[in-house]
């Protein structure tokens, strides 16, 4: 046991890293290096440098850990952790995580292939993350399913220009509910500076569909709100009981 007047003090930046892939909510996950840890995997993340900020040490381990750079994301600050002295490290580490939300952001490159991966987030539990981030990782999903009902935030998983399908499956795969498309339709053009039309529109099947990109607001007038109950998604689908807050 380290007694109080030995104990140093540590501070951490750790990342959830958050997009889509197949219509489906990713996390990226990072190998670990250090001693004690073979085989085992946990969010992008290290120690602050004396000469950095808090948000200077978080983009500087997306670049290093997973070649992720600060254009490619929106970063936003989750909360801070503390993890207490034990037999794996002397110093009292205290972890500000921060949440990274990306459109469509690439499988790591082949240098860093065998270091970071992207895993579904109901399927985080099967991967018995270091460091507990189990617990920053579920609080991060929340987080981000939280921001999507009253602010614009899941315009940062859109490629611009998209469509509203293309916003509404954004919605569904954080969510994991199935929403009515004529309903999103009607609260997202009426929550202004939510999106602008472009004018345009892209053809497929069925009718054109018009062209966005994102608005002004940082806060949607009104929220648009999450399936109730929370646990259970509309149309019998698969819900909210498959993501993080249920399977950790």
């Amino acid at each position: 046991m380290t007694n109080s007047s030995e104990t140093r003090f540590a501070v951490a930046a750790e990342v959830v890293v958050l997009t889509l892939h197949d219509h489906r909510l990713h996390v990226l996950l990072t190998r670990v290096t250090l001693p004690g840890f073979t085989g085992r995997f946990s969010l992008p993340g290290g120690f602050v440098q004396p000469e950095e900020s808090l948000e200077e040490a978080a983009y500087r381990e997306l670049r290093e850990e997973a070649h992720v750079a600060p254009e490619d994301v929106r970063l936003e600050q989750l909360r801070a952790y503390g993890q207490l002295p034990d037999e794996t490290r002397a110093e009292h580490v205290v972890s500000v995580a921060w949440v990274a939300l990306g459109a469509d952001l690439p499988d790591p490159d082949e240098f860093f292939a065998e270091r970071a991966k992207w895993v579904p987030v109901d399927e985080i539990a099967e991967w018995n993350l270091a460091f507990g981030h189990e617990a920053i990782v579920r609080d991060g999903v929340e987080w981000a399913r939280e921001r999507l009902e009253s602010t614009t935030l899941a315009t940062a998983f859109c490629t611009e220009p998209f469509t509203l399908p293309e916003l509404r499956r954004v919605y569904e795969a954080v969510w994991g509910a199935t929403i009515d498309p004529r309903n999103f339709q009607r609260k997202v053009l009426h929550a202004g500076g939510f999106v602008e039309p472009t004018g345009e529109v892209v053809h497929g099947r069925g009718r054109p569909a018009p062209l966005f990109l994102r608005g002004g607001a940082s806060r949607l007038h009104p929220a648009i709100l999450r399936p109730e109950p929370h646990h259970q998604a509309v149309d019998g689908t698969v819900g909210a009981e498959s993501l993080p807050q249920i399977t950790l």
